[in-house]
Formats: structure tokens, C-alpha cells, sequence
């Protein structure tokens, strides 16, 4: 797509592996440089392990190797602070911002009723919180630089249909998905676009052990919420990575308050 990013910077979280990564490399090969943070830990309600320091140095070397600079930092999307000073750093390094994308998350799984309130917590903390304060530091700089900008949050197609077993993320997802509308409406004035995407499964270091069984248990009555149209299986970091930076791009730049599924069809089933 030739260098749609040019001169400009993205702030990406979650960037040490699959999407978050994905995404890094992407905007980087199209001439933009990066401000990149993830938590590089193991949290507690999750069945796979956590992204690690030696992972967010492999995303630095893989933008440093598309010709392009990155400022990365360890840090934890719960802690607002901790963001602002990432995000300060990246600009003082760069001297602007142009792309945001609010894409660190976690998931485990359980029958609704069954959901730990400890799971219930990291999951709306790491999830919606995380996302909320990611914007929160960066709005007041893209409205300050006052050239407009771009937004996009990581949601998930269960938020749009309530996929079984994943009460906590669903409800974690879609409370992105309209904050994503709300801050369209809120920020249009300034030329800064909300949006918001909506992946199936996609193959990265989320290996949902824990919702092998409940799928065996309930195969004959809530498996089929899970299928999709396109037949094949999972969709790439990279897949969701491309349409991140399409709605990032200067070709988006009437699109702004949308819920985009990159779903194989799955939400229309």
C-alpha cells in the first residue's frame, strides 16, 4: 500500500506479540514510527502464559528492521500513569502523534455464573479500563497537535452477538465497542476518528485451554454460536492488522464511529 504512514507515529499497546506486534510491524512498513507498550506479564486470570520482555524486544527488532524507530516501555494498561509516561516519552522522542490503537486485552472462560469476581475484575480493568485510559492520555495530545488523528479499539465479535462462556470479556468488549461511538461523536469536531474492530479467532499467544471443555460439554447446544462463514478457522495478527491500518489511513478519513467485524462471517450466523 506504499507509505500511507510517512512522518507519522502510532502509539500501539499490547505490542509485544500477535495483534499488537502485528500491528507495529504494518504501521512501520508504511513509514511510521512507533510508540509501543505491553505489560510483558502473566496475569492472573488467564490460562496461557503472558507476553515477556524478550517478546516486546523481538516487536523492537522487527520495526527497527522495516527501516523505522521505536520507543517501547514496559507497562501496565491498569496504570494510567504508567501509560501518560510512555506515551510522553514516545512524543518527546518523535515530536508527534497520528495513530492510536488501544489494543492490549486479556480472556478467560467460564459459565457466567461461575466467573470468579477475581476474573471478572482483571478482565474489566485490563480490557475497558486499560482502553479508556489509553485514550485518555492520547486524546488531549492528538487535540493539542490539532491535525486530526485516528483511534481504533480492539474489540471482539462476541461483544456484538454474546458469545457463551466469555461473560466477562463479552461485556468488557462491548463496553469498548460504545465508548468507541461515544468518543466518535465527541471528538469529530477535532478531526479525530473513533473506530472500533471486531475479530473472531485469531491465532496468537491467547491459547483458550480453559474453554475446551465447556465447549466438549455443551457441543450439541452452544457450539454452533461459534461458527463462522468463511471456512477457515482462524484469521492472522496480520489480518487484523491490515484493516487496523485502513481505518488508521488517510482512505478511512469518512469513517469514524464504526464497530467493524473481522469475523469470517461469524455475526451474521
Amino acid at each position: 500500500m506504499g507509505n500511507r504512514f510517512e512522518g507519522k507515529v502510532a502509539f500501539i499497546t499490547g505490542a509485544a506479540r500477535g495483534q499488537g506486534r502485528a500491528e507495529a510491524v504494518k504501521f512501520a512498513s508504511e513509514g511510521a514510527d512507533i510508540i509501543a507498550l505491553d505489560a510483558c506479564k502473566k496475569f492472573n486470570s488467564t490460562p496461557y502464559e503472558g507476553a515477556t520482555e524478550e517478546d516486546l524486544a523481538e516487536t523492537v527488532r522487527l520495526v527497527e528492521e522495516q527501516g523505522r524507530k521505536i520507543v517501547a516501555t514496559k507497562a501496565d494498561v491498569r496504570d494510567f500513569a504508567a501509560v501518560t509516561a510512555a506515551l510522553d516519552a514516545g512524543i518527546e522522542a518523535f515530536g508527534r502523534l497520528d495513530a492510536v490503537v488501544a489494543n492490549a486485552g486479556i480472556c478467560s472462560a467460564a459459565l457466567s455464573w461461575e466467573i470468579t469476581p477475581e476474573q471478572w475484575q482483571e478482565t474489566i480493568d485490563v480490557n475497558l479500563t486499560g482502553a479508556f485510559y489509553t485514550c485518555k492520555a492520547a486524546i488531549p495530545k492528538l487535540i493539542e497537535q490539532g491535525e486530526g488523528g485516528s483511534i481504533v479499539l480492539t474489540s471482539s465479535v462476541s461483544s456484538l452477538k454474546g458469545a457463551p462462556f466469555f461473560g466477562h470479556y463479552v461485556a468488557s468488549k462491548a463496553g469498548m465497542a460504545g465508548l468507541t461511538r461515544t468518543m466518535a461523536n465527541e471528538l469529530g469536531m477535532h478531526r479525530i476518528r473513533v473506530n472500533s474492530v471486531h475479530p473472531y479467532g485469531v491465532a496468537t499467544g491467547m491459547v483458550m485451554s480453559d474453554v475446551l471443555p465447556l465447549m466438549e460439554r455443551f457441543a450439541d447446544t452452544l457450539a454452533p454460536a461459534f461458527m463462522a462463514s468463511i471456512p477457515d478457522g482462524f484469521s492472522t495478527a496480520e489480518d487484523v492488522a491490515n484493516v487496523v491500518a485502513f481505518l488508521s489511513s488517510d482512505e478511512a478519513h469518512h469513517i469514524t464511529g464504526i464497530n467493524m467485524p473481522i469475523d469470517l462471517g461469524n455475526a451474521a450466523r
